[in-house]
Order: C-alpha cells, then sequence, then structure tokens
C-alpha cells in the first residue's frame, strides 16, 4: 500500500492549531497518520482562544451548550440559538476543517465533543 495522501496545504500557521493555541479546552487522546482524536470540553461562559482545525472531522457530542462561533475578526459565523434543530447528547455530526475561530459557551451546560479529525484523502497515490 502507498503511503497516506494529505490534503492540501493548509494555508494556516501551525501556532493556531486547537492543540497549541487553545490547550486549556482540546485534549489529544489518540494520534496516527490517519487519524487525530480530540476530547472537547469547553465550560459555560468560557471562550475558547482564536484556533483552527486542520482537518474535518466526525464528532460525537457528550454533552451539548449553545455556543456562539467568531471568526478571527470578531464576526459571528454560527450562533447556535438561531438553529431550528440542535443536536443532543449522542448525536454525531460531521464538521469540516475550520479556519480561525474561537467558540464561546452562552448556554449553561458544559460543550463536550470528541471529534475524529481524517487526515487524508485516500489511502492510494
Amino acid at each position: 500500500m502507498d503511503s497516506p495522501v494529505s490534503r492540501d496545504p493548509w494555508p494556516y500557521p501551525d501556532s493556531l492549531d486547537a492543540l497549541i493555541a487553545a490547550p486549556q479546552h482540546h485534549k489529544l487522546l489518540f494520534e496516527n497518520e490517519f487519524v487525530r482524536v480530540l476530547d472537547t470540553l469547553i465550560p459555560p461562559g468560557e471562550t475558547t482562544a482564536i484556533h483552527t482545525h486542520r482537518y474535518p472531522a466526525s464528532t460525537y457530542i457528550l454533552s451539548w451548550s449553545d455556543f456562539v462561533r467568531f471568526d478571527d475578526n470578531g464576526n459571528v459565523m454560527l450562533d447556535t440559538r438561531t438553529l431550528a434543530k440542535k443536536p443532543g447528547p449522542g448525536a454525531a455530526n460531521w464538521v469540516e476543517a475550520l479556519p480561525p475561530h474561537a467558540l464561546q459557551n452562552v448556554g449553561t451546560q458544559d460543550m463536550h465533543v470528541i471529534s475524529v479529525e481524517q487526515k487524508i484523502t485516500n489511502l492510494r497515490q
């Protein structure tokens, strides 16, 4: 089998990676050449530092709370309070790679998510 193929070059510095830029909210559970598994925990009222998620991911929600995602200029990218349907604990989702952003937990519960980031696009060149 050929070596894994990486996605296109990422335009943001490694220093903005979630594990580096916002380590108080992101913990590494597992990593190999194919996937990276993150445990993200954001308590009510807290806001993450500006960070990125380089890889798309399958997410599993352990606990849900409303949040606002801001871009690196402070513009609102998403406010979950406006969603018609909100995922809850036990829901799984797909999330594309995210450019620089911060997330503020504006709800009353912990926002706790496990993300399995896909580091490759295919297994053969």
